[in-house]
């Protein structure tokens, strides 16, 4: 009985009843409610960074394009032929001709006063003659011309590229070069700048700076390693509203209007400082320069300039119809201002903009006229002058001398049909070149191989 009585009082405890701690809703509804303070805290600091940081998570991870330039591009005006005559009316004219000679059926001058028939044309008073401009007319008009140019300046920047190492004796430097830049184009994303490639060459930095002195950053698009021209982009959203109000793009013209006698406008950089203003007028239309893989028109004009000298022709309307590019003037017109035809370029311009680079073979060509081809006893086609180093061309095989007559089986007979077929390509595409090589008097039909690179 005792053994028994000591189990049952060893094992009483099994016996008992837990019961459960008493719930303090107090302080349940107190860390409820700490919860949820802190889950509305760390949601709105969620919610504020989120919001902040969308902006520049989109653009990292869902770069804008902006949309595609297009440039309307100007078409060469086209020479009327006189018209054709055949025998028979050859035969009338002349009958025709003979009565005219004849004394007795000649007529009187059709420009005979017709109120006194009896007076002659050098009897005639002479007509009034234009009024002389006085110092002040002529002050208005240069007037008049200067606002074309002050109006246009709002389209001009100037473009800085900076440059910085460290010299001889491991010092550091900081070198700047500046040129005038044209804004070209608004893509919804940035202003597109058109520029010279020699001023930001090797910069480390890219600065512009408006027409009301506020200065941004800006990055290199796209460059033409031939002409040297380049386009720089500066971002919309680095530029304040009021320095927008005062900007405008240019207009691009049309210059194969441009004719010798026709007065232009200067803007830009002609003499080395920004927003100058020259007027003065083409000596020369008719200009051609010989670059790679295409020829262009070249202006000159009777206005002084420098050798480093840059920025844009205009005609009276305002627009650009000349860029001004003097690297590409005779070394005896470096004194005045020298340009490319605009319209030429245009397509170039539109591409660079679009980000698209400049194909390039690496010949330096020219026309086999038919004048040239009796004279000289050249096949018609397209000339090669020279080939350039390390250029595709040269890899190919082409040579000085030969005569390119077709581009993948069409045939070109023009530089400005040949320039069109390359311009088509893109980089590391290969086209098929056609040429006449001399093989001892004759000349006989090659084929090479060409991959179309880029000039840098």
């Amino acid at each position: 009985m005792k053994q028994q009585g000591q189990e049952e009082q060893e094992f009483a405890f099994i016996k008992e009843k837990i019961k459960d701690k008493p719930i303090n809703r107090r302080r349940l509804f107190l860390r409820a409610g700490y919860n949820l303070l802190c889950a509305v805290v760390f949601g709105a600091a969620a919610c504020f960074v989120f919001v902040l940081l969308k902006p520049y998570m989109e653009d990292w991870l869902y770069p804008e394009k902006g949309s595609a330039i297009t440039i309307p591009q100007d078409e060469l005006p086209q020479e009327k032929e006189p018209a054709k005559k055949d025998d028979e009316d050859r035969e009338n004219d002349q009958e025709q001709g003979d009565q005219e000679e004849s004394p007795a059926v000649q007529q009187k001058p059709t420009d005979v006063v017709q109120d006194n028939p009896g007076i002659t044309p050098a009897e005639q008073e002479p007509p009034a003659a234009m009024e002389e401009l006085d110092l002040e007319d002529y002050q208005a008009l240069q007037n008049k011309l200067y606002d074309i140019g002050k109006q246009a300046n709002k389209s001009i920047v100037t473009v800085t590229g900076v440059t910085s190492g460290k010299d001889w004796f491991d010092t550091p430097y900081e070198n700047e070069n500046r040129s005038a830049g044209i804004i070209i184009e608004n893509n919804g994303q940035e202003l597109l700048i058109l520029t010279e490639k020699r001023i930001i060459a090797d910069a480390q930095e890219i600065n512009i700076t408006f027409i009301d002195e506020k200065e941004v950053s800006a990055s290199l698009k796209k460059y033409d390693g031939n002409t040297g021209i380049a386009v720089i982009g500066v971002p919309l959203a680095e530029i304040p509203s009021k320095t927008m109000e005062k900007l405008e793009v240019a207009v691009l013209g049309n210059s194969y209007m441009i004719a010798q006698g026709t007065s232009v406008i200067a803007i830009g950089s002609p003499l080395g400082t920004n927003y100058s203003i020259l007027c003065g007028t083409i000596t020369s239309s008719q200009n051609r320069v010989s670059t790679i893989d295409t020829n262009y028109t070249v202006f000159t004009t009777d206005i002084v300039g420098s050798a480093s000298g840059s920025g844009v022709l205009l005609n009276l309307k305002g627009e650009i119809v000349g860029l001004v590019l003097q690297d590409f003037s005779n070394q005896n017109d470096r004194n005045t201002i020298t340009a490319l035809s605009i319209s030429e370029l245009k397509q170039i311009i539109q591409d660079l903009s679009n980000n698209r680079s400049v194909p390039y073979v690496g010949l330096r060509i020219s026309t086999v006229t038919n004048q040239i081809a009796q004279e000289y006893g050249i096949p018609k086609g397209v000339y090669i002058k020279s080939v350039e180093l390390d250029s595709p061309a040269l890899a190919a095989g082409l040579q000085e001398a030969d005569v390119i007559t077709a581009i993948n089986g069409t045939e070109v007979t023009t530089v400005e049909q040949y320039f069109q077929k390359i311009y088509e390509k893109q980089p590391e595409d290969v086209v098929t070149i056609t040429i006449k090589r001399q093989n001892g008097e004759g000349y006989a039909d090659m084929q090479f191989g060409v991959t179309v690179g880029v000039l840098h």
